[in-house]
């Protein structure tokens, strides 16, 4: 089997921090950690009437 060469492009991931956006990746050690204990969830839309 021959090896393939995949190419894939950098992914920047974004966060909201106090009011403004932050690329995780340039968080410290501990930061990193948080983000990754965060819990997501989806809010429902609400109806009006």
């Amino acid at each position: 089997m021959q090896h393939q060469e995949i190419k894939r492009t950098k992914c920047i991931v974004y966060t909201r921090v106090m009011g403004y956006h932050r690329p995780v990746e340039s968080f410290n050690i501990g930061k990193k950690g948080e983000h990754k204990q965060r819990k997501y969830f989806l809010q429902k839309e609400l109806k009006n009437g």
